[in-house]
């Protein structure tokens, strides 16, 4: 078994010294006498720097990674990268270089700048654990990467013990939507074209793409790695070999140091997509993977002013946990108003959005209903809300909203994501009612779009709107507003460059 830690006060002043006096720290180890058999072409100077960033400071095999690497090939740069220094300390052989991104206030910026610290063309990314048996192997990266030229691939990957181990993937990244998804790309014999993998691989990437990135070495780094590139239209072709020895697997001795290492990369996984603005991945097999709001967290854009929410400025849609949240309460309140013998419609954005996409408009922040009023005794819930609210059993929060005469229903009692109801009531076979927003949509309408109510496919389930929905949306919004949208609101000014984009 190799070391797993440096340890000692000798590996601890090596440590400190090389901090105190550059950006870069260097420890070493005593090597030996190294015999390496001659070098073909270019690959006496192999103008790469090896860059191992995925790492757990309580266990990990770092130095004899970079033993594996500089055993082969002594002049090759290998460096080390993390946020802060590792304890307990790291053991490097000779030539290998540990650089912390984590800025300190006594030193210029420049030293904490990884492209600073590297002058090679090419950059190879590799994961703990691993092992070069040959130097053919990093030959083999660098002419497949060079035989691409200019094109969509900007890297190439091998497999780390076998190729079956590592999937090739293609993603696609919908900022606007908050939303990355994954599938399994089209697999065969030989070498694949993929926009992301999943699993243990070593990653070759010209080094003025890497620091092309935002964050070239955010983690995880594969994930926040593939996730840039893919917003760029990069591809990654994985070779079917080389495929590359790890002596270590699995990586860590005991299951609570297991534990710990999937503890850290749930909470890294979660800062990554925070930081990207990524709410939802999509997996392979279907899965959905959240990392935006819940019943047991606040929603994730805040007051709305001018009826346009904050997500609008930043050419977003809303969240789709957001819209998750709203299904989910529009189907418990239209299920509880539907029992309770309260006759209800779409109204306003939400009969639109079920006209255009027979679900929530993609950038709307709430659902309307309109009820008739003389209804209202009939729903436990609602007849006692003439002050307070009350929080029912699944822990939808109902009160009587304090903008004006109508009631709301939040998600819970820190996501205020909610439904309205409107109550209507008839005069002389007008809809009316005793207070109105100011909207341009809040207008009295006949009765007979509700004479009946006819079912709709809304949210994933069956509401009930107005028959005739296009004459009576037409009253309210103005003709042709289902196939043309059109900015009269605020709200819709809002989103003039989201119609343009469409």
């Amino acid at each position: 078994m190799g070391k797993r830690q440096g340890k000692g006060l000798k590996n601890a002043f090596h440590s400190m010294s090389g901090l105190r006096d550059s950006g870069i720290i260097v420890a070493r180890t005593t090597t030996g006498d190294k015999k390496v058999g001659s070098l073909e072409g270019s690959m006496q100077n192999p103008h790469m720097t090896v860059i191992l960033r995925e790492f757990e400071d309580f266990e990990n095999y770092v130095g004899d990674v970079a033993q594996s690497f500089l055993h082969h090939m002594p002049e090759l740069h290998f460096l080390v990268v993390a946020d802060t220094l590792p304890y307990p300390p790291l053991t490097l052989p000779e030539n290998a270089h540990l650089l912390l991104l984590s800025p300190s206030p006594e030193k210029p910026p420049q030293t904490h700048r990884p492209e600073n610290h590297v002058q090679s063309e090419f950059v190879l990314l590799v994961p703990d654990g691993v092992e070069l048996q040959h130097w053919r192997q990093l030959k083999r990266l660098v002419q497949e990467l060079k035989a691409e030229g200019d094109g969509p691939v900007r890297l190439v990957a091998a497999p780390v013990l076998t190729r079956a181990a590592v999937q090739c993937l293609y993603l696609q990244v919908n900022l606007k939507e908050w939303t990355a998804t994954y599938s399994l790309a089209a697999s065969g014999s030989g070498d694949s074209m993929c926009t992301a993998l999943n699993g243990d691989a070593i990653v070759l990437i010209r080094t003025k793409d890497l620091f092309n990135l935002s964050v070239p070495f955010a983690r995880p780094l594969l994930s926040a790695l593939f996730i840039q590139t893919a917003l760029r239209g990069w591809k990654v072709k994985l070779l079917d070999g080389p495929s590359f020895t790890a002596s270590h697997r699995p990586l860590f001795s005991s299951a609570h140091n297991q534990w710990k290492a999937d503890y850290h990369l749930k909470e890294t996984t979660s800062q990554l997509m925070r930081s990207f603005g990524l709410k939802r991945l999509v997996w392979p097999d279907g899965r959905d993977q959240w990392f935006g709001c819940s019943k047991e967290t606040s929603r994730c854009f805040g007051t709305v002013h001018d009826d346009t929410p904050e997500y609008l400025y930043l050419e977003r849609w809303t969240p789709p946990c957001c819209l998750r949240a709203l299904r989910e309460t529009t189907k418990h309140v239209i299920n509880i108003l539907e029992r309770s013998g309260v006759r209800y419609w779409l109204e306003g954005g939400s009969l639109l959005g079920a006209a255009r996409h027979q679900d929530i408009i993609p950038w709307d922040y709430d659902v309307d209903l309109g009820i008739y009023l003389e209804d209202v005794p009939n729903c436990e819930y609602l007849k006692n809300l003439d002050s307070g609210s009350l929080v029912d059993a699944t822990g939808y929060v109902w009160e009587r909203a304090v903008e004006g005469d109508f009631y709301r229903i939040q998600y819970s009692e820190t996501n205020h994501l909610h439904v309205d109801l409107w109550p209507f009531y008839s005069r002389n076979g007008v809809m009316t009612k005793d207070t109105w927003t100011g909207h341009k949509q809040d207008v009295e309408f006949p009765e007979h779009f509700l004479q009946p109510l006819v079912p709709m496919p809304f949210a994933g389930i069956t509401a009930y709107g107005p028959n005739n929905y296009r004459a009576f949306l037409e009253l309210k919004f103005g003709e042709g507003v289902i196939e043309n949208p059109q900015p009269e609101t605020q709200f819709e000014r809002g989103l003039s460059y989201v119609f343009k984009q469409e």
